[in-house]
């Protein structure tokens, strides 16, 4: 009798497998890939790819209002809502088409290989951390450590290559290389610093974790599982996303008071403009024409350095779809570190005379 049973789901999980693969490369291939390969000529061309999505053609925010954060919301929706289309169905398809224990196989280690297969496997997506997030509480959900799905995660949006051709193109070849070096310290040794504050408590509730899963997903049709997830998924993250993309595009004129030769290479601005790029979300790439336009209105190299850095891997709307995959105490982490990198590209770009 095992053996029949064992025998009608290995098809089934076959098609299953095969589905997940399809909505992973033909949807990547539409949203990401293709758009991006034709972007790069763009770039190479105008040497841009559009204007700043935090200003406009303006030099300064809008003042505090309801068309402030529904002309942001729009925008930033216009860009970005095929990608979050496509975050979850690959966030609920991975906790039902997959098997199991494929990704705790992959990425459920402590050490620094499952963190450095995460940041890997990050490379293809090129998502945004709001439209990767969904994909992070699937991996969570199915017991990828800590570390791994840390570095997933900003992966997408700090190692994004697209954005990094892009970046090389617009703001010039140094620029790229200053995001590489201090990208790959922040999405590996990230990663690896959170795997080494895992408790030994943390890890042997995984492994109960893991064996729950694997019991519970024998169980039912994970076509209709992963339908059942999606729905719950979409309700439960993008009313909140919603309201915090508003509540941002309205509070971008306190986030980024001054833009302008005021804004030089003291510590101050730096810092400040660090943490502002913490908060603050945007779309894929869209701290390319953030940091151009800043440049051109007068802004010094230290503190655009600084949003470089720290406007793609985190945001407010992101850490909080996150916050029940990771908790307080790994976000936490994540916005210190992210701030903390921010600001040594600040100083670094003062250094080396940006």
């Amino acid at each position: 009798m095992d053996s029949l049973i064992q025998a009608q789901r290995r098809p089934n999980s076959m098609f299953a497998i095969a589905l997940f693969a399809l909505i992973a490369v033909a949807g990547l291939y539409y949203v990401k890939w293709s758009p991006y390969y034709h972007r790069a000529f763009v770039a190479a061309d105008a040497h841009s790819i559009g204007h700043s999505i935090l200003t406009g053609t303006m030099q300064m925010p809008p003042a505090a209002s309801w068309h402030a954060a529904l002309g942001y919301a729009s925008a930033y929706g216009k860009a970005i809502w095929q990608a979050m289309v496509l975050g979850l169905l690959l966030g609920s398809a991975v906790q039902t088409l997959l098997p199991a224990h494929w990704v705790a196989r992959v990425l459920g280690g402590a050490g620094l290989r499952s963190v450095a297969a995460g940041g890997l496997m990050a490379l293809p997506g090129m998502m945004c951390t709001c439209c990767a997030a969904p994909v992070v509480v699937g991996l969570r959900r199915q017991q990828a450590s800590p570390g791994a799905a840390v570095a997933f995660w900003l992966g997408n949006s700090v190692l994004n290559p697209a954005t990094l051709v892009f970046m090389g193109f617009v703001l010039g070849w140094h620029w790229t290389a200053l995001r590489l070096v201090l990208g790959v310290l922040l999405v590996f040794g990230g990663g690896w610093l959170v795997n080494r504050r895992a408790t030994p408590a943390e890890q042997s509730a995984a492994r109960e974790q893991l064996d729950a899963l694997i019991a519970s997903s024998q169980q039912g049709n994970s076509f209709a599982r992963w339908l059942k997830l999606l729905a719950q998924m979409t309700l439960r993250l993008v009313p909140e996303y919603i309201v915090l993309v508003l509540l941002l595009g309205a509070a971008r004129v306190f986030l980024f008071p001054h833009v302008g030769p005021e804004v030089d290479n003291a510590i101050g601005w730096i810092l400040a403009f660090a943490v502002a790029g913490t908060l603050f979300v945007i779309p894929t790439a869209g701290e390319v024409p953030i940091v151009q336009a800043m440049l051109s209105f007068g802004v010094a190299a230290g503190p655009a350095a600084a949003l470089l850095m720290t406007l793609p891997p985190i945001s407010v709307p992101s850490l909080v779809m996150t916050a029940r995959a990771f908790g307080l105490r790994v976000q936490a982490m994540l916005v210190l570190m992210v701030i903390a990198v921010g600001v040594i590209a600040g100083l670094a770009a003062v250094a080396l005379h940006f």
